[in-house]
Parts: structure tokens; sequence; C-alpha cells
């Protein structure tokens, strides 16, 4: 996971959520000017935890973050790798079902949907906001025998390097909750971020997206358990 003033968000409700069933912790905390590493800290307390503090922040330059974060997992020599942000929490009966693919995945990875919650009850469904509908890598096993590339840019380069495409793959029902645009102050700041680091939607090839984000009356549909 990579961090930044992540305090007042969701991170605690992200960790005590799945710390219950992960082994080992890592995280990069990007330069937090608030308590996140404390929060992180205290959060994942009796789980073993690397923090690692940047003095100076990078997140300006997502490829280097979510690169460093692949050296320093990739350290511990891990058998499965999970990458969330630090407001995606699965759903909790994934916590019932995780073992099953640590014990009898035959994949290489593991691909999940995505829901992008504009509020607490409620995410987002139209044609700018569909991720829900497709698929996505967020959990793979680690093969230490292979060169790993990234898309290299600033912005949308991936949670993983582009290697990972090849891996054979598997589909899984689990849902996760995005709450990154849950408030609309954090849908102004990403807003902004994107109108600075892509501003004609270069990098993830839609712009209609970007200019879709601050849109008074979008479609929701409700979130059922």
């Amino acid at each position: 996971m990579v961090v930044r003033n992540e305090a007042n968000r969701y991170l605690r409700r992200a960790l005590e959520a799945h710390k219950g069933w992960i082994d080992e912790a890592i995280i990069i905390d990007d330069a937090s000017t608030d308590d996140t590493p404390d929060l992180c800290e205290e959060s994942l307390e009796g789980i073993p935890l690397r923090l690692i503090r940047n003095t100076q922040s990078m997140y300006h330059n997502e490829v280097v973050l979510r690169s460093q974060l692949w050296e320093e997992t990739v350290r511990s020599k891990p058998e499965w790798i999970l990458t969330l942000d630090g407001d995606e929490i699965f759903e909790p009966a994934f916590a019932e079902q995780i073992n099953d693919i640590l014990n009898h995945c035959e994949q290489d990875a593991v691909y999940f949907r995505l829901y992008d919650m504009w509020s607490e009850t409620h995410y987002r469904d139209d044609p700018c906001w569909s991720a829900h509908h497709y698929y996505r890598p967020f959990m793979i096993r680690y093969r230490p025998d292979i060169e790993y590339v990234w898309r290299n840019q600033p912005a949308h380069c991936g949670r993983y390097p582009l290697t990972i495409s090849q891996f054979s793959y598997l589909y899984h029902p689990a849902r996760v909750q995005h709450f990154g645009w849950a408030r609309p102050e954090d849908r102004k700041a990403k807003y902004e971020r994107y109108m600075i680091l892509d501003p004609d939607g270069k990098y993830n090839g839609w712009k209609e997206q970007y200019d879709s984000i601050l849109d008074e009356h979008p479609n929701l549909l409700p979130w059922e358990e």
C-alpha cells in the first residue's frame, strides 16, 4: 500500500478490515504531513509491518511510488502479493475466501471488480464510471524468475508491472469498494490532481471521464451486501 495524508479518510477502516488475514504489511508513506504513519502502526499492531517513510513526496509521479512499493515488497520473497490503496476495502465475505485462493488457486493472478463509491451507500454507474463491470488484477503470485517492466508514466501506471498481464488469471466474485470518490472534497482534490498531471487525458485516454468527476447529478446505484 502507498499512503499519503490518509489519517482523516478511510485508512483506519481499510487496515482493520484486512488485518485479520494478511501475513505482513508493506506500506510506503509518501511524506505525509498528518498522523498517517502513526495510524498505520496503531491499526496494524500485532501484524508484521514494514513502514517506509519517504522524506520527499513523489505523489506527482505515480510510477516511481508504485515501483518503490514493488521493490520493497519483493524483498520479503512473498508467495502472493495483494496490492490495495488506503481507500479500497474488500467486502467482508472475502475474509472467508482468501485461504481457498492461497491453497488451491492454480493461476498466477486473481482479478476482482472495483466499485467506485460516490457515498457510503451508493456507487456510480454510467458510461464514464463502469469499472465494476470489469475484472482487474489485485492479487498475484510472485514469480522471482522473470523480469518485471512498468508502464512508465506519471499517472495511471497500474498497481503492478505490465508483465503481469501475461499471467494466467482467475476471475473472483469478491468485490472491492473504492471510497476515494465518496466525499465531495475528495472528488474535487482528485479532479485538481488530474488537471495537473494529465489535463488532456493522455494517460487514461479519456478526458471526458475527468470532466465528469464534478457532475452534480451522477447516476448512482445502492450497494447491496
